[in-house]
């Protein structure tokens, strides 16, 4: 029987305990893709206990919390955080199977030097050690960042943000983590929305003119793209429901925009050809800039309107969506190309039996512009346990290319979260030295290295084009 969690967790082979220990477990780690607050980067505040750290914008761990019959005071209510801590280990002791069961225990041992098991009778103890490390290390988001080898992260940033804590961050010298803004255009682009209207009135004050219809609103988020790239920023990220195709004129287009900024209601129809006409326009403008387009779909969000109202969006009540219908997916990405406006652009669906649809179109639009220009994102969200990385990469690397994969990033708000890179190398090893074991591929020392650092760290180096 095999140690819990030791040295070799998730390493079932020799070749593979090699990839990992020889070439993964060294590389840095660069985060294209968290929702991390830039703000809290710059304060660089003091935590108070793990479990601020820990629960607080953890959703991941709520849903579990609720499925123990947890009530909701100690889930995001007002119970003092010791009861809330000890609510969530004795929940824990359950998620046997479940990806937060692995991360947790990574996350004591890197963070804390914890070789234990968080259960319920073990909550105090493990309280009082995390407590005391906080403060003996003087554990702070910037030390966390540190200490995980993050060399460059990206956060989810509004068009109509200033990103004075990205300045302010910009500004210090002594810190050497590079923290880049990443461009989240959703309030934009949710025309259905009832605070549309006053969304279009911030981002024309951001941009310093009046916004009254679609080509001027064009003119001005072109304007913002300007200043995000300046201040660092080569990357998109657009939330759907589904990566829609449903064209329209200029002109029909211009009215469903004037339509909702006057807020009449417009149909699911209209709103598609909106969403259509702003994934056009914007993809052109992200191709101009070098920029990489994320589109992010195949989910139903805030599912239990009751929990909605009491806490609001990022509550833990969403789920997977089998609505993704691939040939619009197709036909999107084929009128970017056809109008020479395609970016380089990753995919990920919520939905994993859109893998393999995914890894046939991404096949579609490659060139030479560079290597993987279309990307089949990570195992995304619910996606993220052993199963669905082990699914992701298996379905890329049988009908695309695995080597050109730029791997993993967090998805998270916690500092704490960089042991997922860990937890990904390590599948990602094991994978590859069972292929080996197996005769699937040569052991290659000099080729292997180069595939599991590709793949680690970087590829998306390279794809994104950072200076690092």
């Amino acid at each position: 029987m095999k140690k819990f969690m030791d040295e070799n967790f998730l390493l079932s082979s020799g070749t593979a305990q090699k990839l990992y220990h020889e070439y993964a477990e060294k590389m840095p780690v660069l985060d294209y893709h968290c929702h991390i607050s830039p703000q809290e980067i710059a304060e660089d505040g003091r935590f108070e206990n793990i479990a601020r750290i820990w629960l607080d914008k953890d959703h991941y761990k709520w849903r579990q919390m609720r499925s123990a019959g947890v009530e909701e005071r100690y889930i995001t209510g007002d119970a003092p955080d010791r009861e809330k801590f000890q609510k969530w280990a004795q929940t824990l002791e359950k998620a046997v199977g479940n990806p937060l069961y692995h991360w947790s225990h990574l996350e004591l041992k890197r963070y804390f030097g914890y070789e234990g098991v968080l259960n319920g009778e073990t909550a105090q103890e493990v309280w009082d050690w995390c407590n005391a490390r906080i403060i003996e290390q003087d554990i702070s988001p910037r030390s966390l960042l540190v200490q995980s080898h993050v060399t460059l992260l990206c956060t989810t940033d509004d068009p109509a943000d200033d990103l004075k804590w990205h300045k302010r961050i910009r500004e210090d010298k002594d810190f050497h983590v590079k923290v880049l803004p990443a461009w989240r255009p959703e309030a934009a682009m949710n025309i259905s929305l009832p605070g549309f209207p006053d969304y279009i009135k911030r981002l024309g004050r951001a941009a310093d003119m009046e916004i009254l219809t679609f080509a001027q609103m064009k003119k001005a988020l072109s304007k913002r793209m300007d200043f995000f790239h300046e201040m660092g920023c080569r990357i998109s990220d657009h939330s759907l429901d589904y990566a829609m195709y449903v064209p329209a004129s200029d002109g029909e287009t211009e009215e469903i925009f004037a339509k909702a900024l006057t807020g009449q209601l417009v149909s699911c129809k209209e709103e598609l050809k909106y969403k259509t006409a702003f994934l056009l326009q914007t993809g052109k403008e992200y191709r101009k800039r070098g920029w990489a387009m994320q589109l992010h779909y195949g989910v139903k969000r805030n599912n239990n309107k009751k929990l909605y109202r009491y806490f609001g969006a990022d509550a833990g009540a969403d789920c997977i969506d089998n609505h993704t219908p691939s040939s619009q997916l197709a036909d999107l990405l084929n009128a970017l190309d056809e109008e020479g406006g395609l970016p380089k652009t990753i995919l990920y669906s919520l939905n994993p039996s859109d893998n393999a649809a995914i890894d046939t179109i991404t096949g579609c639009f490659q060139n030479g512009e560079c290597a993987g220009k279309i990307q089949h994102g990570s195992a995304w969200w619910f996606n993220d346990h052993k199963q669905g990385i082990r699914d992701q990469m298996i379905s890329l690397a049988n009908l695309g290319l695995l080597g050109d994969f730029i791997g993993m990033l967090t998805d998270s708000r916690s500092f704490l979260s960089y042991t997922r890179h860990e937890y990904f190398r390590r599948i990602l090893c094991d994978l590859i030295g069972g292929w080996v074991e197996n005769g699937e591929y040569p052991n290659d020392e000099k080729a292997l290295e180069r595939l599991v650092k590709d793949i680690s760290y970087r590829n998306a180096v390279r794809y994104f084009g950072f200076d690092l």
